[in-house]
């Protein structure tokens, strides 16, 4: 079917407003995708040319001993840090959808931590965890209990930034309020007249009502504990013992330290067929138990 003059028009119109956002994605976007994957077959330092060398980054890959402790420490922090994290989350959206007084400062209170610099909440945390003159051991002393070593021992290092990642929980628990919000509060009542408890209302009602939200933060919180990487590069550049080494700062010591971008870029790629593994996983079982609420 022909286009009449006005509708090419109409075309050449459209293409020249969202010209400067194609040009952005082909250049910002799409060339890098493809670069990396042509530089995971070579052997780059960055400079110069690239030399082929096929799958070789790839089977050293399966040899590098601290890259299988590098995956080790985010498959780690990523099966603790993303339940928790969803945990602590919910129960803060819980608690600010309370019917209180001065609600709203509480809020900010709560989401204030997500909006610090990374850097000033690095330095804080370093004080709180060290093991002599840190308010966590003080405190856990006064109490007749031994504080651990934290971020310096390699038993607790990554407990450690488990636990300090709840600090920026304020950010998804915002998200999470905003859903319990917008439950209708008819379903509630109907249940309440049926004699139902708060248990119920909540297994049944609330949680299958944000349940797309849910799904939505567990997309989200996977693939940033995939690139988990400035908090341990800040905090303990990988120690003790590779104890915090996570993939994330393992690929930017080959990139940047060692300059070996051929080698990095096949790592770029094992994370992503990794993300992309998981997120397909989560969305096909999402689908027993995700419930959309129709119009």
């Amino acid at each position: 079917m022909s286009l009449t003059s006005r509708e090419r028009k109409n075309i050449r119109t459209g293409l020249f407003f969202v010209s400067p956002w194609l040009i952005g994605f082909a250049v910002f976007l799409l060339y890098p995708i493809i670069a990396s994957l042509y530089y995971s077959m070579t052997r780059y330092v960055g400079i110069g040319t690239p030399t082929w060398i096929g799958f070789w980054n790839y089977s050293f890959l399966v040899k590098d001993e601290l890259f299988w402790t590098s995956l080790y420490n985010i498959m780690y922090y990523l099966v603790f840090a993303v339940p928790l994290g969803f945990a602590v989350g919910l129960s803060l959206a819980l608690i600010m959808n309370f019917r209180v007084k001065e609600k709203s400062i509480y809020r900010t209170i709560i989401y204030f931590p997500a909006i610090l610099p990374m850097f000033a909440s690095a330095f804080i945390w370093l004080w709180m965890f060290n093991p002599q003159l840190g308010i966590i051991n003080a405190l856990l002393d006064y109490v007749g209990i031994e504080g651990p070593g934290w971020i310096g021992s390699p038993t607790w290092s990554k407990p450690s930034f488990i636990l300090l990642v709840q600090w920026g929980a304020g950010g998804p628990a915002i998200i999470l309020l905003a859903a319990l919000q917008d439950v209708p509060r008819e379903l509630y009542e109907a249940a309440e007249l049926d004699g139902a408890g708060q248990w119920y209302k909540f297994r049944r009602i609330t949680l299958p009502s944000i349940s797309p939200v849910i799904l939505f933060h567990i997309i989200m919180a996977v693939s940033g504990a995939f690139q988990f990487f400035d908090l341990p590069y800040i905090m303990t550049e990988g120690g003790p013992a590779n104890s915090t080494l996570f993939y994330s700062l393992y690929l930017y010591r080959n990139a940047f330290q060692y300059s070996k971008m051929g080698y990095a870029s096949a790592m770029a790629w094992i994370l992503f067929m990794l993300n992309l593994g998981i997120a397909i996983i989560i969305f096909k079982t999402s689908l027993r138990w995700i419930y959309y609420r129709a119009a």
